[in-house]
């Protein structure tokens, strides 16, 4: 922790609550060229997602062992969850990453963080509890704003909102694996989870990858290791820290960067304009993320994770 160098300072130093903030920017930043990096790449979209681990995985076991002594030690007795959790991850990257090829930019990244609204409520159903009114806005908001979403894809082409569902289907399956790694992250530090369940979803994603007669191999690494250091190494690695040092509140505008940044490759390198009713539904989608973030008590720490697909 960071003392101040002199004692007539009432306030923390700027630097305490800067770092935080950057590296919550920098991880919003590299996730939101993720989905860039599976259209570049020259393997099918779930070998995408199979690489993007098996690069990863070995840095971050790594780091992991750099971070603390015996990193994996508190993992005794969490092998099914872990191993569920891994597959739950697989089946969310593999449905995102084919998504990914069928609609916007801008789409597949707002629609795979709705794990960020759907965890929430998944905490309501267990706990019994109805949701705040603030929160209660933030679900008729997200709703609201999906359908404009879905109904213009469906507008611009058949296959827009068939990736669109599946990229819904992605934060779905994200959800489950929030739900399945909550045991997992109470008991371990979030790098050594994280490090388990990414080694954990390799397995799935290259026996799917192979099922579906995709191309595995990479004739180019490029779009790869970029893949798996912006999304999986800088992008959750930077979440993970900020995190711990930032509120809800904070987090939820910070997440609303990635569909911009996206949507702002995609129009560059794509053409894919978006008209007025995708700005008005992503804008009630981003509040919505927002306003459930900040209306209540969180539901569990994993909730404040933003897409890691």
């Amino acid at each position: 922790m960071h003392v101040p160098a002199s004692p007539r300072k009432a306030s923390p130093p700027q630097n305490a609550n800067a770092l935080p903030i950057v590296a919550l920017l920098i991880g919003n930043l590299a996730l939101a060229f993720g989905p860039w990096f599976v259209r570049l790449s020259d393997v099918g979209p779930v070998a995408a997602g199979f690489w993007r681990i098996a690069l990863a995985a070995p840095l971050l076991v790594a780091l992991a062992f750099a971070a603390q002594k015996r990193p994996f030690a508190p993992a005794r007795g969490m092998g099914l969850a872990i191993l569920l959790g891994g597959i739950a991850f697989a089946a969310d990257l593999a449905s995102w990453h084919v998504g990914i090829l069928q609609t916007t930019l801008a789409n597949a990244t707002l629609f795979g963080n709705s794990a960020t609204l759907m965890f929430p409520i998944y905490g309501f159903l267990a706990a019994r509890v109805w949701p705040t009114r603030t929160q209660g806005i933030a679900l008729a908001l997200a709703a609201a704003g999906a359908v404009l979403l879905l109904g213009r894809s469906y507008q611009l082409s058949p296959d827009h909102l068939l990736g669109d569902l599946l990229c819904l289907l992605a934060g779905t399956l994200y959800t489950v694996y929030f739900v399945l790694m909550s045991k997992v992250r109470a008991a371990m530090a979030p790098l050594p989870a994280l490090a388990l369940s990414t080694l954990a979803s390799a397995p799935p994603l290259l026996l799917a990858a192979l099922l579906l007669g995709e191309q595995v191999w990479p004739g180019h690494w490029g779009a790869l290791f970029g893949l798996a250091l912006a999304s999986q190494v800088v992008g959750q690695g930077m979440m993970i820290y900020a995190i711990g040092h930032l509120s809800p509140l904070i987090m939820g505008i910070a997440l609303l960067t990635q569909p911009i940044i996206a949507g702002t490759v995609g129009w560059i390198v794509y053409g894919e304009r978006l008209g007025l009713a995708d700005f008005i539904g992503a804008v009630l989608v981003a509040i919505a993320l927002v306003l459930v973030r900040s209306g209540g008590p969180r539901v569990a720490p994993e909730a404040d994770g933003s897409k890691s697909a």
